[in-house]
C-alpha cells in the first residue's frame, strides 16, 4: 500500500541507533512465541493510513475461524507505525501486534534482522505475487519476511474543472497526450504546469516533496549502491540535479508547497490549491476522504519518465508472538487475491496478487469519485509501464530523509536552496553510514 501514504517521513531514531539497537536485538531473538492457547484467542494486526481492512472484512474471517477474533489496530500515521515497531523490535519484540505491516521504504532495513521474523515462506504459495514484490521481502538467505499487500504503480490525477476554466485540454485522454502520451517526459509534464499557471490562481501541483517521490522512484540506484555501499550525498550529482529540479519548479510558482499529509495539504482539496498531483493506486482513496464533497477529479493514463511505483505494503509476523502459526495463516488470508480484490475496491490499493490483478472484479472496476474513472485499466496499465524496480537498500528510508527535508525547508520555510542542500548534506554526514 500503499502506502503509504508510504513514503511519509519521520523516523523514530537516527538510522544509526535503530540499526545498532535493532542488531543487539537480533543476536539475542527468541525462535518463536508460546504455542497458541486452547480455546478463542484475538488476532492483532497493526497497520497505518487505509488498507481497505473493514470490520465486515475482518468479521468474516472469525466466521470461518470461530475461535479467532481479529482486532485491527490502525496508527494515526506511517511515522506512528514505524515508531512502534521499531522501538518494540528494539525492546524485544513485546507488545507488537500479531501481525504487522510495514512499508517498502522500510523493509530492506528490516531484512538485516529476519530472527526478528517469522519466515513466512510456503511452497504452495509460490507465484502468487509479482516476482519483484517478492524479492524486496526476501533477505539474502532466501527468507520470507512479509506477504506483500498492495503495490502503487503511478498515474496522474487531475482536477478536470480547473484545467479546463485554463483553457487546456481536460479530457482524460487528451491530459494523457498534452503531456506525452506514451512517451510522456517530465519536462512536458513541468511545460504544462508552466502554461497552466499563467491561466490560472491555483498551483500546478501539491508538494515538490511528493514530485520528488516520483522522480527518484525512476533512479536505479537512487542512493546505495548495488552491494548496499551508500553513496555520498556531497558528490551525488543525480540526485542533486533532482533536488534543483524541484526547486526549480517551485520558484516557478507550480508547487503548492504543501506538506503532505498535513492539515494544509489537507484543506488545499477544498480550496483549488492545486490541480494536479503524482499518483499511485492508493492515492485515489486520500484524494476522496480530503475532497470534502469537491467535484472534478479524474485520472489520466500516463506518468512522466514512463512507468513507477510509490509505495506498497506488506503483512508480517514478528517472532515474538504468542500465536505466530495463526498469525501467519491471517497474513496469508488477508493476501490472497479475493482479500485483495476487496481492499481495491474499498480503499484503492492495488493488489500486489497476479491472480487479483486479472480478476473481472479489478480490471472492470471504477472509481465513482473520479469521474468514473476505470481505475482497474488504468492501474493495471500503470503497473505494466513499470520497467524496473530501483534498489533500495538498508539505509535508503533514512538517506531519503535528508533530502526531503531539504526540499521542505526550501518550499515550507523559503530557506535558501543551496544552504538547504548543504544542512541535507550535514543531515547525512551525521548518519555515520560508511
Amino acid at each position: 500500500m500503499r502506502s503509504t501514504p508510504p513514503a511519509r517521513r519521520a523516523v523514530t531514531m537516527t538510522a544509526g541507533a535503530a540499526l545498532t539497537v535493532l542488531a543487539l536485538t537480533a543476536c539475542g531473538a527468541s525462535d518463536g512465541g508460546e504455542p497458541a492457547e486452547d480455546g478463542p484467542i484475538t488476532l492483532t494486526v497493526a497497520t497505518f493510513n487505509n488498507f481497505g481492512y473493514t470490520d465486515e472484512l475482518l468479521a468474516s474471517y472469525t466466521e470461518t475461524h470461530p475461535d479467532i477474533t481479529v482486532e485491527l489496530i490502525d496508527a494515526a500515521s506511517a511515522e506512528d507505525a514505524r515508531t512502534n515497531l521499531t522501538t518494540k523490535l528494539a525492546a524485544g519484540g513485546a507488545g507488537l501486534a500479531d501481525v504487522e505491516a510495514i512499508e517498502v521504504d522500510w523493509i530492506s532495513e528490516l531484512a538485516q534482522y529476519p530472527d526478528l521474523f517469522t519466515d513466512l515462506a510456503d511452497p504452495e504459495l509460490e507465484g502468487r505475487w509479482m516476482d519483484w514484490k517478492v524479492a524486496q521481502a526476501t533477505t539474502p538467505d532466501g527468507k520470507l519476511i512479509g506477504y506483500g499487500t498492495d503495490i502503487g504503480p503511478e498515474a496522474v490525477c487531475y482536477r478536470q474543472d480547473l484545467l479546463e476554466h485554463a483553457g487546456l485540454p481536460s479530457e482524460p485522454d487528451q491530459v494523457a497526450e498534452l503531456l506525452g502520451g506514451d512517451d510522456a517526459t517530465w519536462d512536458e509534464y513541468f511545460a504544462a504546469g508552466a502554461d497552466f499557471v499563467e491561466n490560472s490562481d491555483a498551483a500546478w501541483y501539491d508538494s515538490g516533496v511528493a514530485t520528488y517521490q516520483g522522480l527518484v522512484n525512476q533512479v536505479d540506484q537512487a542512493y546505495e549502491n548495488e552491494d548496499g555501499t551508500p553513496k555520498p550525498l556531497a558528490t551525488n550529482t543525480e540526485i542533486k540535479e533532482l533536488f534543483d529540479t524541484i526547486v526549480e519548479q517551485d520558484r516557478a510558482g507550480l508547487s503548492a508547497g504543501l506538506a503532505q499529509w498535513g492539515e494544509d495539504w489537507a484543506t488545499g482539496f477544498q480550496k483549488d490549491a492545486f490541480a494536479t498531483m503524482l499518483c499511485p493506486a492508493w492515492m485515489t482513496g486520500s484524494i476522496e476522504s480530503n475532497s470534502g464533497g469537491v467535484d472534478g477529479w479524474n485520472i489520466a493514463d500516463v506518468f512522466p519518465g514512463g512507468g513507477g511505483n510509490w509505495g506498497g505494503s506488506f503483512l508480517t509476523v514478528p517472532a515474538s508472538g504468542s500465536h505466530i502459526e495463526e498469525a501467519t495463516e491471517l497474513a496469508a488470508w488477508l493476501t490472497a487475491p479475493e482479500q485483495q480484490t476487496a481492499a481495491f475496491e474499498e480503499a484503492g490499493n492495488f493488489p500486489s496478487q497476479v491472480e487479483a490483478q486479472q480478476s473481472e472484479e479489478v480490471q472492470s472496476h471504477v472509481n465513482e469519485f473520479m469521474n468514473d474513472a476505470p481505475v482497474g485499466e488504468i492501474f493495471s496499465n500503470r503497473a505494466e509501464a513499470i520497467e524496473s524496480n530501483p534498489f533500495k537498500g538498508p539505509n535508503y528510508f533514512a538517506i531519503h530523509q535528508t533530502v526531503q527535508q531539504g526540499l521542505e525547508r526550501v518550499e515550507t520555510a523559503d530557506a535558501d536552496p543551496e544552504q538547504s542542500w548543504e544542512k541535507s548534506i550535514e543531515a547525512f554526514d551525521a548518519l555515520g553510514l560508511e
